[in-house]
């Protein structure tokens, strides 16, 4: 008896500690105070090397991971500042939320899907071995800039501002495009030395989140023109959208079956899925750049059904 109420006794003690830890950090956490660390340059460790490694890869993507992408962005082309400014869907943060689910898998997946998410449809390649060297340097660089997140959190600036609504209008697009952005995009959207195309072959597919008007408004009306952003009004920025958003770009293999329960399928997603037709639907080009390795399917259960 006197054992079993010790151990009871050094359970409750070692309980009643860890419950103290998490109030202190709950108390410590605020998004309004806590910054992503900087990353050494000049690591001198196992874990700082495959950090440093991963900040690489998604800086140089096309050129570190030819054989997965099939255009001419990097990862940075979205996720602006190595993954740190705000508003521009930054990456600092996001490895403290997942394992998550996702409307559009209908699954709760880990942060490699979410990765292999961008490389299939925002670059319109294929998906990295979960495992693979390059994966794991990836997820460190991720963990490392949320460092200090606790789990479930969200930080300041996180995601796309949610856009107020709008209607674009393409053709008022096309001159503000012109005036705006084909300095650097080129006047075919076609990109230009580092500068990523906004369409065609080698741009982002039909599957993107920036295929998408309002998604597309509120990146260029928070971060564009890249050397002024904030000067376009949110008309101006839904107008720009419209345009490039009617553009022909890679199609998305798979992309029928996002959005499985048929429930929340925003409302300009630009291809058909279940219960939504599909929003101003663009010209799709077939996917030539290894379209076996273009989907990310839903985790499979190893226990098989009967």
């Amino acid at each position: 008896m006197l054992a079993s109420c010790s151990v009871q006794e050094a359970s409750r003690r070692t309980t009643d500690s860890v419950t103290v830890t998490s109030t202190r950090t709950a108390r410590a956490w605020s998004p309004e105070t806590w910054r992503a660390p900087e990353v050494d340059s000049t690591p001198d460790d196992p874990y700082e090397m495959s950090v440093y490694r991963g900040l690489a890869l998604i800086t140089h993507t096309r050129d570190s991971l030819p054989a997965y992408v099939g255009g001419t962005l990097n990862c940075t082309s979205c996720h602006l500042d190595e993954g740190r400014r705000l508003n521009a869907a930054p990456l600092v943060g996001a490895f403290a939320r997942f394992p998550k689910f996702m409307d559009r898998s209908g699954a709760v997946v880990p942060i490699e899907d979410r990765v292999n998410y961008c490389f299939t449809r925002s670059l319109a390649g294929s998906k990295l071995p979960s495992d693979s060297r390059e994966m794991q340097d990836i997820v460190a660089y991720l963990a490392f800039i949320s460092k200090g997140v606790p789990t479930g959190e969200h930080v300041r600036g996180e995601g796309l501002v949610k856009m107020p609504s709008h209607d674009g209008d393409s053709i008022r697009g096309a001159p503000l495009f012109a005036n705006n952005c084909a300095r650097c995009h080129g006047p075919n959207g076609g990109g230009m030395g580092p500068i990523p195309a906004l369409w065609g072959r080698q741009s982002f597919s039909i599957g993107a989140s920036m295929a998408r008007l309002e998604r597309a408004a509120s990146f260029i009306r928070f971060n564009m023109p890249y050397d002024r952003p904030g000067t376009l009004s949110d008309q101006q920025s839904y107008d720009i959208a419209a345009y490039i958003t009617s553009m022909t770009r890679p199609d998305s293999p798979g992309k029928e079956t996002d959005w499985p329960s048929g429930v929340d399928v925003p409302y300009d997603v630009p291809y058909t899925t279940k219960g939504h037709k599909a929003f101003h639907p663009p010209k799709v080009l077939p996917r030539t750049f290894n379209p076996g390795g273009a989907v990310v399917g839903a985790p499979v259960s190893v226990i098989r059904s009967k």
